[in-house]
């Protein structure tokens, strides 16, 4: 994301607020990372799951921190500094909010920061309502970034999709932004040599586009998503997912234009793409932060000296929640994902049904006897969640959605919890066989007996951008355009002619 300008001002009117979203560094600035800060409080680190990744510190980094241009992490930052003079306006909250646009955080994808499942019950609260706090703030802003590095997202095997993506990055790099300054594209690299994109085609036209088009990796989005000022998403519903994936971390903020099945994410229609992009770039944008879950794959570790069947006599409540579950050396960590849908635990190829163990906190919920069980943030109440009979959920609510997969008993109902909870999910060492564990659909893993996944709020939202002319009613229409939610014909009114003359 772009960086906010220390020298911008913030000026309120009567309805929204103009962030201007600046380009310029300090270099004489402090070298400070931006994180999410929390008051530290007495309170007991959850259990279990706080086994730390190796050559990660068992604390949270100390002082030596660096620059970062996530504007959202900037402003939970801020208000966390300015909690105990609490502000009473929007303006209060940011006008001293400086960022200079310098290093990312590339150690943040190497374990710089702390997980989410390290943080303290506390720490976790605070955080998803900070979260909350910013989203409905930003949903009354107008951003203005300044535009000069644009990631296009396609599906690079989508021969007609190739043909749109061409089109935008021949617009954009004939175009200027509002400082006269010639845009910097970046595709795919699978575009270089690809026939349809015809690359050569493209740089024909003008000598100077070479250096002006360039082509994204999987590191370069780990490594850099500061890079980008704003990424366009052309397709449909799992390209938004597929940037998520992307960009694990930071997140540029998200313009996706629908091209493909579906439409619960893709807000602007490709057919006017020039004068939607002229006018975001000139007039600004408006984000909603989307809530992610940080799932932390906790593989059991097999005891010294202990045979396979030792292991099959282990009971995993014991070791999370009752006597054994001080016990740091049961399970490690085995890699986290941050996911925008779903996480879902199912029976994989197995012809029988999986047995799931279900943990809130430090509390066993229940054991599900199912084809699986799908954990939805709201965002992803209208996937899987939706298919397997879960709840359609407002994406602002603060909530966690679980809902059981065809499960053997018609007691089991879909449960609503609040996004301040720590779900654990494992399969119990008696169980018949494992399970698998998908994010987002993708990073597909198998759960043996014994291994579970840690599910909790992400520091780490989902910034999407929303048309400025239709804000509020974007999810609604969402779901009556795509569902074609509660249509049916209109019932008939009485005729009360008829009923007087009877």
């Amino acid at each position: 994301m772009s960086a906010l300008n220390g020298d911008d001002t913030f000026t309120m009117d009567d309805r929204e607020v103009e962030l201007d979203v600046g380009m310029s560094s300090d270099s004489d600035g402090v070298n400070e990372q931006l994180e999410v800060f929390f008051d530290k409080q007495q309170s007991q680190r959850r259990r279990a799951s706080l086994v730390e990744t190796p050559g990660t510190a068992s604390k949270r980094p100390g002082h030596s921190r660096q620059l970062t241009s996530c504007f959202v992490h900037s402003l939970l930052e801020e208000k966390a500094r300015l909690s105990h003079k609490e502000p009473k306006n929007l303006e209060g909250m940011m006008s001293s909010t400086h960022i200079d646009k310098g290093t990312a955080i590339p150690q943040d994808a190497q374990n710089g920061h702390t997980q989410s499942r390290l943080l303290t019950k506390k720490q976790l609260s605070d955080m998803a309502v900070g979260i909350r706090e910013l989203s409905k703030k930003l949903g009354h802003l107008r951003l203005m970034l300044k535009v000069r590095n644009v990631f296009l997202l396609t599906k690079a095997h989508d021969q007609k999709l190739i043909a749109h993506t061409r089109a935008v990055t021949e617009w954009l790099l004939s175009q200027r932004n509002d400082n006269d300054q010639l845009y910097t594209v970046y595709v795919e690299d699978t575009m270089q040599h690809n026939k349809a994109f015809n690359t050569e085609a493209i740089l024909s036209v003008d000598p100077g586009r070479k250096d002006r088009l360039k082509y994204w990796t999987n590191e370069l989005c780990a490594k850099k998503p500061h890079t980008f000022e704003i990424c366009l998403a052309l397709g449909g519903d799992g390209t938004v997912l597929y940037a998520s994936w992307l960009f694990q971390r930071i997140v540029p903020p998200v313009m996706s234009f629908a091209l493909g099945s579906l439409g619960f994410l893709t807000k602007f229609d490709f057919e006017n793409y020039p004068n939607i992009l002229t006018r975001a770039f000139r007039d600004g944008v408006t984000v909603s932060l989307r809530l992610r879950f940080e799932a932390t794959i906790m593989r059991s570790c097999k005891r010294l000296g202990h045979s396979d069947d030792d292991q099959k006599s282990r009971d995993l409540v014991e070791e999370l929640i009752g006597h054994g579950s001080d016990d740091a050396t049961t399970h490690a960590p085995d890699g986290s994902h941050n996911i925008l849908n779903d996480i879902v635990l199912d029976r994989g190829p197995n012809a029988s049904m999986s047995s799931i163990e279900v943990f809130g906190d430090d509390e066993h919920f229940t054991t599900v006897q199912a084809d699986g069980i799908c954990v939805a943030t709201p965002t992803g109440s209208t996937a899987y969640n939706l298919a397997a009979g879960g709840s359609l959920c407002h994406p602002d609510n603060p909530v966690v959605l679980v809902t059981a997969i065809a499960p053997h008993t018609l007691s089991f109902r879909p449960i609503i919890l609040p996004d301040t909870i720590v779900l654990r999910i494992g399969v119990p060492y008696d169980a018949r066989a494992s399970c698998w564990a998908s994010f987002d659909g993708k990073e597909r893993a198998e759960l043996a007996p014994g291994d579970y996944v840690t599910i909790s709020a992400s520091r780490f939202p989902f910034p999407s951008v929303l048309p400025l002319d239709r804000r509020s009613e974007d999810w609604v229409d969402s779901i009556s355009r795509t569902l074609n939610w509660n249509n049916r014909q209109r019932q008939k009114a009485f005729d009360e002619g008829k009923k007087l003359s009877k």
